[in-house]
């Protein structure tokens, strides 16, 4: 077994599992403490660093893309002391780093474990239910709705038409992004046939950020409600051929009986997973051929 005890953390690595634990030192930022112990399983992992600097070095793990709902939220914004999987190592410990690193590549070579995306995630996300404060607004979260409730810094124009509840089945996305210069975050949530996107300072279904220390905590909210949503990578399911059509007497086709409401819900489906692939395209994750392809598979359904 390989492991490393550090003030800001002990991480362990048994073969299968990288177990990381956040230190409880006072300089280990909220983020860290509060995502709590993580159990990394190695099919998960991409690569893993370690940068050694003059006071102290830093230990990096990378996850494959799709196995981490956190990581897929927050696309490496998270600032380097609020990223759980990021270990700050002192000089005299480099070597044990070192051999962490080494103990883990290993590991990965020997499982041959692809460095590609995933089709499901592989890491749970955060327990529910949660609630987290920060910017302008609360969000809890029960695992079925989300609920937004405003404080006093929120522009009238959101809260004068009061708490927000969302249920799961008509959130088409989330998106997080935090605070950068003078410009603020958000969590926005994206629902199914609202109007078009408002700024965070007044669109209803956003939580406006302002840079403060339990702002990356909304990622976490972000996080808990994405893995609960259809996977970006997963397989999409073949179309089925039509049947022969049954012939009514007299060797007319008789009409075939559909269901009340499934062709409005297969319609919206799919218009949701072709705005999923297009942010997955505009985010730089899927190359113009693949998103050319995976669209024209899903137009095919219509």
């Amino acid at each position: 077994m390989a492991e490393i005890l550090q003030k800001d953390g002990m991480w362990t690595f048994d073969g299968d599992t990288i177990r990381i634990v956040p230190g409880r030192e006072r300089g280990v930022h909220v983020m860290r403490q509060t995502v709590g112990e993580l159990a990394v399983p190695l099919v998960a992992v991409a690569g893993i660093a370690f940068e050694p600097g003059r006071k102290s070095g830093r230990l990096r793990l990378r996850l494959r893309d799709g196995a981490d709902p956190l990581s897929q939220v927050t696309r490496g914004r998270l600032a380097d002391v609020a990223d759980p999987y990021q270990l700050v190592v002192e000089s005299d410990r480099s070597g044990v780093a070192e051999y962490f690193v080494d103990e883990v590549r290993n590991a990965l070579l020997l499982e041959q474990v692809p460095a590609g995306p995933t089709d499901r995630y592989l890491l749970p996300g955060p327990a529910v239910p949660l609630s987290v404060g920060a910017g302008d607004g609360t969000v809890a979260f029960d695992g079925e709705r989300v609920r937004l409730e405003w404080n006093w810094t929120t522009e009238e124009s959101k809260s004068s038409a009061g708490p927000q509840e969302l249920p799961l089945a008509q959130i088409a996305s989330v998106e997080w992004l935090p605070s950068a210069g003078l410009e603020n975050g958000y969590l926005r949530f994206t629902v199914t046939g609202a109007q078009p996107k408002l700024s965070p300072k007044h669109d209803p279904y956003a939580v406006e950020l302002f840079g403060f220390k339990k702002d990356p905590l909304m990622a976490l909210a972000a996080s808990a409600v994405t893995v609960r949503m259809p996977h970006p990578y997963a397989p999409v399911a073949p179309v089925a051929e039509p049947a022969a059509p049954a012939l009514a007497p007299g060797g007319k086709e008789a009409a075939a009986p559909v269901p009340a409401g499934s062709q409005d819900a297969d319609h919206d489906a799919l218009l949701r997973r072709l705005r999923e692939l297009g942010e997955l395209h505009h985010a730089g994750v899927l190359t113009e051929e693949e998103f050319s392809a995976a669209k024209q598979a899903v137009l095919k359904r219509f």
